[in-house]
C-alpha cells in the first residue's frame, strides 16, 4: 500500500508539472510580446524549467524543486496579470460598436442596434442604429442555437420578440480586432474581448445561414411575462457593463453560452449548473429537460422540425419583419403573441 500511494503521489506530481508546462508554454506562444521564434523561444525555456523541477522533484531535492517552480509560475502569473481587457483597439468593422440600453418606464431604448446588409461574409453595407422598444409589447422569447463545428459546439443567440413584428437578437461574442482569426484553443488565453451585440435578426441569423451556410435551429421559450421582461433587462445590463468594464472571452468559462446562463441564473436564481452549459451545443436539449422548450415532441424530432436554415435562405431578399416570421413558418412551439403563462 506504501509503493502504491506513493506511485499515485508521483503521478499526481508529474500531472501537475506537466499541465504547468502545457499552460505556460501557450501563454507564452500566444500571448508573448514578440515574433514567433521569440514566443517559441520562451515557450520552449518554459518547459525546460518544467522538467529541471520534476528531476529535482524525484530526486528528493523538493525544496529546491519547489523554489525553482514556484519563482518562474511567480514570474509567468505576474506577467499574465499585466494583460488587460480594452475596449479600444482597432476592432473589425462588425464588432466595432458595442449595444447599450437606457430604460424609462416601459420604454427601452439600445444605441448601436446592429442591421447590417450582408451580401456575403467580406461584402457588406455597415448600419447601426437607434431602436426604442415598448416592453408591454414583449411577446416571446427565443433559443437559437449556430451549429458551425458539430453537434458539442454551437453558437447561443437570444432574440426577443414585439408584437409590432420586430425582434431584438441578442449574441454574446468574441470581440475581434481587424487582425485576428477565431482560434479555440487561443481563447483560453486572453485572445479576445467579449462584446454584447444587439441586432435586427435578419443581421445576426442571416449573416449565419445565407452568408456562412451553417446549420441553425431556432426554439421557441417557455417563459411567463414577468421572466422575458427580467431576461432582457439582465441582457441591456450585461451590455452596459461590458461596454464600461471590459472582459476577456474564455472558450471554457465566459463565451455565448456560458454568459446566457448567468443571465438565467439573474432571472431564476434556482437554475442548476451542468455540463451542458461548457458544451454549448447541448444547451437546447438542457433546456428541454427543464421544460423551458416545447415537450409535445420528443427532443430528436424538436430539434429536426427546428431547422431554419433552409427557410432562411428562401427568405434572403424580404424585409426585416418578413424574415422573422418566414424563419418562425411551421416552427413547434409557442406561436400566439404573448409569452407562455404557464412557466
Amino acid at each position: 500500500m506504501r509503493r502504491f500511494g506513493r506511485f499515485c503521489a508521483g503521478a499526481l506530481v508529474v500531472l501537475a508539472v506537466l499541465g504547468l508546462a502545457v499552460w505556460g508554454a501557450l501563454a507564452l506562444w500566444y500571448r508573448a510580446p514578440f515574433a514567433p521564434p521569440g514566443r517559441a523561444t520562451l515557450a520552449a525555456m518554459w518547459c525546460v524549467v518544467a522538467l529541471i523541477a520534476l528531476v529535482l522533484f524525484f530526486r528528493r531535492r523538493r525544496r529546491v524543486a519547489l523554489a525553482t517552480l514556484g519563482l518562474a509560475m511567480a514570474i509567468l502569473l505576474g506577467w499574465w496579470s499585466t494583460l488587460l481587457p480594452s475596449n479600444h483597439r482597432d476592432w473589425a468593422v462588425e464588432l466595432s460598436r458595442a449595444a447599450r440600453g437606457t430604460l424609462s418606464g416601459d420604454l427601452l431604448t439600445i444605441t448601436n442596434v446592429r442591421d447590417f446588409d450582408w451580401r456575403s461574409e467580406e461584402d457588406f453595407t455597415p448600419r447601426w442604429e437607434t431602436r426604442v422598444y415598448d416592453l408591454r409589447q414583449l411577446a416571446s422569447v427565443d433559443l437559437v442555437a449556430d451549429y458551425w463545428a458539430g453537434e458539442a459546439i454551437a453558437h447561443t443567440i437570444v432574440s426577443f420578440g414585439f408584437s409590432d413584428g420586430r425582434h431584438l437578437a441578442w449574441s454574446i461574442e468574441l470581440r475581434r480586432d481587424k487582425t485576428q482569426h477565431f482560434s479555440a484553443i487561443e481563447g483560453f488565453f486572453k485572445q479576445a474581448e467579449l462584446i454584447a451585440l444587439a441586432g435586427d435578426e435578419r443581421d445576426l441569423i442571416r449573416l449565419r445561414t445565407n452568408a456562412r451556410r451553417e446549420d441553425l435551429r431556432l426554439y421557441r421559450l417557455r417563459i411567463d411575462v414577468a421572466a422575458a421582461r427580467a431576461a432582457l433587462i439582465a441582457y441591456v445590463d450585461e451590455a452596459n457593463d461590458l461596454a464600461d468594464h471590459p472582459r476577456w472571452y474564455n472558450t471554457a468559462t465566459t463565451n455565448c453560452t456560458t454568459v446566457v446562463f448567468k443571465i438565467a441564473r439573474m432571472v431564476d436564481p434556482g437554475v442548476p449548473l451542468d455540463w451542458r452549459v461548457l458544451f454549448s451545443g447541448y444547451f437546447p436539449d438542457y433546456a428541454y429537460d427543464h421544460g423551458v422548450l416545447d415537450t409535445s415532441l420528443p427532443f430528436p424530432a424538436l430539434r429536426e422540425a427546428s431547422k431554419i436554415s433552409p427557410r432562411a435562405i428562401a427568405a434572403d431578399a424580404t424585409t426585416s419583419e418578413a424574415f422573422s416570421r418566414a424563419i418562425r413558418a411551421g416552427l413547434p412551439g409557442a406561436t400566439d403573441d404573448q409569452p407562455s403563462r404557464g412557466r
